[in-house]
């Protein structure tokens, strides 16, 4: 019985690679996450774009509880079972007219995982993410493809870390936008080719994406990288356990953060080789 999706979501997400839009947060909630969010920035002096914006949760007690929040984790269950680890978190935000954008991409790119068609990424809506605001659009069906080759793309308004685009043939005839309100979020598996728009609104348009693993999972590369067990147990041992942060900004926390993401760099150095052209 799930916990959370009816039977319909979870046959969308099965059949098309995604489903949305899904309440987990009320606006209120939403907005208090905002603007925790927001004092993050303030504390650390910068703002959470490319390039400080990854692994949040390991250095600030709202994404921390953002990524262990129940009713995320009851959809997330109804999809990849009760053991669960939150492989990556980043946050996601567009101000207008700034041009940054997303190109076709694939969340599960670098990630090594074995097997690599179980995990999923919820983009959780801090503020309202219409069309115009520059919501994710998703290729239907096309995480049936598997995984597909990369080019990184230089580029400084391209908002992942190493301007990863796919460079393989693909059909873009059918795709579908996946709007949210504050407060929603939309689930997507990360063989999913999707992209997203400049924001052409009057806000800023701000999501956090929680990348989640069934436990079972592993690296095929010699890097074992850092993930947090969010749900449920782990009796397999893949992964370097994430502690929770105690302050924000603290600085055993952020030594962790740092050796969390050089785990990530390592494993993603690996990767490259196998799946991207640069």
């Amino acid at each position: 019985m799930s916990k959370l999706l009816t039977q319909t979501q979870i046959q969308k997400y099965n059949d098309d690679g995604f489903v949305y839009p899904i309440d987990v947060l009320s606006r209120e909630e939403a907005n208090r996450y905002l603007k925790l969010l927001e004092a993050s920035e303030v504390l650390q002096g910068k703002r959470l774009v490319k390039g400080s914006n990854f692994k949040p949760h390991l250095i600030f007690k709202w994404a921390d509880e953002l990524a262990y929040h129940p009713k995320i984790l009851n959809a997330v269950e109804d999809l990849i079972g009760p053991n669960i680890r939150i492989l990556s978190s980043t946050v996601f935000p567009k101000m207008p007219g700034d041009g940054t954008f997303v190109d076709w991409h694939q969340d599960g790119t670098y990630f090594a995982l074995d097997p690599d068609n179980q995990q999923v990424a919820a983009w959780v809506g801090l503020s309202d993410a219409p069309i115009e605001a520059g919501c994710m659009e998703m290729a239907i069906g096309s995480h049936k493809l598997g995984q597909l080759s990369h080019a990184e793309v230089a580029s400084e308004k391209h908002m992942l870390s190493l301007g990863q685009t796919v460079n393989s043939e693909f059909s873009k005839e059918k795709t579908e936008f996946t709007p949210v309100n504050a407060g929603q979020m939309s689930l997507h598996h990360t063989h999913t080719i999707h992209r997203s728009g400049p924001n052409t609104s009057s806000y800023r348009r701000v999501g956090v994406t929680l990348t989640y693993v069934p436990a079972h999972v592993r690296v095929r590369v010699g890097v074992s990288p850092s993930a947090a067990l969010v749900r449920g147990t782990d009796s397999w041992g893949h992964f370097i356990d994430e502690p929770r942060p105690k302050i924000d900004f603290g600085n055993e926390e952020l030594e962790f953060q740092k050796y969390a993401n050089d785990l990530f760099k390592a494993v993603y150095a690996e990767e490259r080789k196998r799946y991207s052209s640069v």
